[in-house]
């Protein structure tokens, strides 16, 4: 028959701190459920994940009295894409949608259970809100959905269960309980298209839940009776259930009067109805005991303190009809009927909404501001789904403030520890209420320490709780090791505002243990590691934007690690808070860090099932690129940047078209440069530097040429003026000497003889340049095969005398002609240069071992005075540009 199904929430397209989508995954009286982001962009959507694959019956919707969608669009599928994307839609099957009412008719005062019937096979179900409805209480257009309930029946029943084993770890992780969870299997006799009424939402949200628990089991026992035709007793049950039912609606309302009393510190009356539901509740319990219809092990709690005075019972047993009466589930009925719920104005509304009716509640529905906390003795008897979170205190302000924590009670003591002596100051009566389930747990004297004014007594508790629960036993109870858990991390979360860095370190490391040790150590499932991680993540986000440093940087760090733990990893919490939009005017280093925080998580985790998508990180990026400081702009545009090497053109999508008008912005102007850079392309002010810089140097080149033929044109137009005013002589055109007797003989003993640029080849008797002698012996000379080139001096030797030479490594080597010279005759190397050249074989300082030098220099200098030396571009031609190497011609002995 078709019964309440599990589920877990994948994703959501944001929420307001505070009221996140996993809270849809919890049904009690306390659960504050989900809500939007403020001034959202719709529609908003949440995505659920099935236990199994359920064909599903019946949704139920309970909608906020004021947050009100105008429509809600249902979407199912078999499977996600193949990486992690919400936003993507294309696998869904749409099945409809359903209108919720605006609620002017009760006032804002009301809210509505929607009952939507289907038949839809799936184990993935999509919700998209659209735009909410405007009224004056609903001051920033939300939407929120206060708890939602799915009915049906596994799609696959009667299939090996093995074929799914990834059933029992989502039903451990929603439920904490086995998988034959009378819950889960569906074994109500009956019809089996009925539905039980113990799996409608009205009956979780109406009854005490204590005696909600207790009416499941006699249900149980009713259907156990039924199977073995025991009717007698099956009848007598049914009774006990019908009058629970009543009772438990009784106790809801003593309970929300005892609250009511509590925040008005009316403690005399808080007292009174305190009694009056323990006595109340022990005379139910006794009556079931004495006809043997409670087991005894449901009966765990010690009888209360009763007051010396009997308490006088006012109230009838007689009361309305049951809320989860199956007949009575049409989408819109009148409070009586439990469908719309009335509210009942017993507790104030909040100090930051003076005209805002949120304390809307029907007996168990949460007060916006809770001060005395659900007792551990209260939850002993719940079941694991519908237990209250133990901390559900709530701040007045509608948003977490991310500023410097303040200083707690009085200012803090900087006294060593040696100083300290007695023990800590007992707890104020505030402090009493607050800490009421850590005190049951580890005692008033260890919580006081953890209240102490005494830096070094806060951290004296944290540093008991860590070695108390260190050392507890793996046989402890379950339901011990939880309570003991999530006192704990009551006290880590205060300890986390602490601005003292040795008790706030003292937080990291508990809360470090309690996740990666306690938890995998006593098995308590993941939803006990997703409690400890969203209770302490906020507080760890707004230590991330302290004033200290070391205070920021420690936070960070611990976060960081914290989400790659492979405990917290799975559940991708972490990068799901960090990845919230962020605010243009957020504080700096509260900014920075968050963006540091998402650049360095998704180099480390990515984008494929990790809580990070291309969707909400380009999202996240984006709107930093708005943010008013230069710094977080320039981490938001290295994770765009690193987006773009792993996704290319799917990250353009989320950003504005490429064009002129854009790129005026400095900032869209240096983030598409980036692309092109990326792409390995020019980026359009290296492609104009590039074409300048080309063109500049061509210009120049142009001059320089323009310059070298305006030299030679000058020293023509010289040596035709010289020569027709009579005063040339010949000239020689190795070493520049101007002789009137160089005639045509004279010319060639000259070069035979004297000239110092050239000399004689001992082997066939040439004349040849100095600077080509080794060019000459290799491949022009006579003897030429009987000569090899060494490789490290490059000159010619003889190859008999070669390997010795090659051998002996004590030549001088030669450098590349672009950077030196090397001269063959005292093998020495000089600056580069055909001018070079005639410096270093006619001048002073030369060439020592070139004979012909000596003789000369007398000779040159003079010459010298009257002419200009040879130069590029200068009238007399360089050695190596002479005719000797381009006619070919070789001077012989005569």
């Amino acid at each position: 028959m078709p019964h309440k199904i599990g589920f877990v929430v994948v994703s959501s397209s944001g929420h307001e701190d505070g009221f996140s989508a996993k809270e849809l995954m919890v049904h009690a009286p306390t659960v504050n459920g989900w809500r939007s982001p403020r001034l959202c962009q719709y529609p908003q959507e949440i995505i659920l994940q099935l236990v199994e694959r359920c064909r599903i019956r019946k949704l139920q919707l309970l909608a906020h009295q004021y947050m009100i969608s105008s429509k809600i669009e249902f979407f199912i599928s078999e499977s996600l894409p193949e990486y992690f994307a919400p936003y993507q839609s294309e696998r869904f099957h749409r099945l409809g949608y359903v209108p919720l009412s605006d609620n002017e008719k009760t006032g804002f005062k009301a809210r509505e259970l929607k009952s939507v019937y289907m038949d839809a096979v799936g184990q993935y179900l999509k919700l998209i809100f659209h735009k909410n409805y405007v009224n004056k209480y609903n001051l920033y257009s939300q939407v929120a959905l206060v708890a939602i309930n799915i009915i049906g029946d596994p799609a696959d029943y009667g299939n090996d269960s093995n074929k799914h084993p990834s059933r029992e770890k989502l039903i451990d992780h929603y439920l904490g309980s086995k998988s034959d969870d009378p819950a889960l299997d569906g074994t109500y006799l009956g019809k089996s298209d009925s539905i039980s009424p113990l799996d409608d939402l009205a009956f979780d949200m109406y009854q005490d839940p204590e005696v909600a628990q207790i009416i499941r089991r006699l249900d149980e026992k009713k259907h156990e009776a039924v199977h073995h035709e025991r009717y007698d007793h099956a009848k007598k049950l049914k009774q006990a259930i019908a009058d629970l039912q009543k009772v438990g609606e009784r106790l809801g309302r003593y309970e929300v009067e005892k609250r009511y009393a509590v925040e008005k510190e009316d403690y005399d009356l808080a007292k009174k109805k305190k009694q009056q539901m323990d006595a109340y509740r022990l005379k139910v319990y006794q009556q079931l005991q004495l006809h043997n219809l409670l087991d005894a092990e449901l009966i765990t709690r010690k009888p209360p303190d009763l007051p010396v005075e009997p308490v006088v019972y006012d109230d009838s047993l007689q009361h309305t009809k049951a809320t989860n009466s199956p007949s009575y589930e049409n989408t819109e009925l009148q409070s009586s009927q439990g469908e719309v719920w009335k509210a009942e104005s017993l507790l104030e509304e909040k100090p930051a909404e003076p005209n805002s009716p949120e304390p809307v509640f029907l007996h168990q529905s949460t007060p916006p501001t809770l001060s005395h906390p659900t007792t551990s003795r209260e939850v002993e008897f719940l079941p694991y789904d519908e237990r209250p979170l133990p901390a559900i205190h709530k701040h007045s302000e509608e948003t977490i403030r991310y500023l410097e924590p303040e200083k707690t009670e009085g200012d803090i003591s900087n006294s060593p520890r040696s100083g300290l002596t007695g023990e800590p100051e007992p707890l104020s009566e505030k402090a009493l209420r607050e800490a009421s389930p850590a005190i049951e747990v580890f005692g008033e004297a260890l919580v006081s320490g953890a209240y102490s004014k005494s830096w070094s007594y806060r951290e004296d508790a944290l540093l008991a709780v860590y070695k108390k629960l260190m050392e507890m036993a793996v046989s402890t109870p379950k339901e011990d090791l939880k309570n003991m858990l999530r006192a704990a991390i009551f006290l880590v979360r205060r300890a986390i505002k602490d601005i003292v860095s040795s008790v706030f370190q003292a937080s990291l490391k508990l809360l470090k243990m309690l996740i990666t040790q306690y938890v995998p150590k006593h098995k308590l499932g993941k939803l006990e590691t997703s409690h400890c991680v969203e209770k302490t993540l906020p507080g760890l986000l707004s230590r991330t934007g302290d004033s200290s440093s070391r205070l920021r940087i420690m936070a960070a760090k611990f976060i960081q690690e914290m989400a790659l733990w492979s405990e917290v990893k799975p559940l991708q919490i972490v990068p799901v808070h960090l990845i919230q939009p962020l605010k243009p005017n957020s504080p700096t280093h509260l900014a920075m860090s968050r963006v540091e925080l998402v650049e360095c998580l998704l180099k480390e985790m990515g984008t494929e099932n990790s809580g990070f998508t291309i969707s909400n990180a380009m999202k996240f990026a984006t709107g930093a690129l708005e943010h008013r400081v230069y710094e977080v702009r320039d981490v938001a545009l290295r994770i765009i940047f690193d987006m773009y090497r792993k996704h290319k053109a799917a990250i353009l999508e989320y950003l504005p078209p490429d064009d002129a008008s854009i790129r005026k912005t400095v900032l869209y102007k240096t983030l598409f440069d980036g692309f092109t850079k990326i792409d390995g392309k020019l980026s359009d002010a290296e492609m104009r530097a590039q074409k300048k810089a080309a063109t500049e140097e061509a210009e120049r080149q142009k001059k320089a040429e323009i310059k070298v033929l305006q030299g030679q044109l000058a020293a023509l137009k010289e040596i035709q003026a010289e020569v027709q005013a009579g005063k040339v002589g010949v000239l020689c055109i190795f070493c520049g000497e101007r002789n009137e007797s160089f005639t045509e003989e004279g010319l060639d003993l000259h070069y035979w003889k004297r000239c110092p640029m050239l000399t004689r080849c001992e082997h066939c008797k040439q004349v040849v340049e100095i600077a080509s002698l080794t060019e000459h012996l290799l491949t022009e000379c006579d003897k030429k095969d009987s000569f090899g080139k060494c490789q490290r001096c490059s000159e010619a030797f003889p190859k008999d005398e070669l390997p010795k030479h090659i051998k002996s490594k004590t030549c001088n080597a030669a450098k590349p002609e672009n950077v030196a010279n090397h001269c063959p005759l005292c093998h020495d190397n000089f600056s580069p240069g055909e001018e070079a050249w005639k410096s270093h074989l006619m001048g002073t300082d030369g060439c020592a071992m070139n004979l012909r030098r000596l003789s000369t220099i007398n000779k040159t200098i003079p010459m010298q005075t009257k002419v200009r030396p040879p130069s590029i571009g200068s009238k007399i031609p360089t050695p190596r540009g002479g005719p000797n190497k381009s006619s070919g011609k070789t001077y012989s002995k005569q």
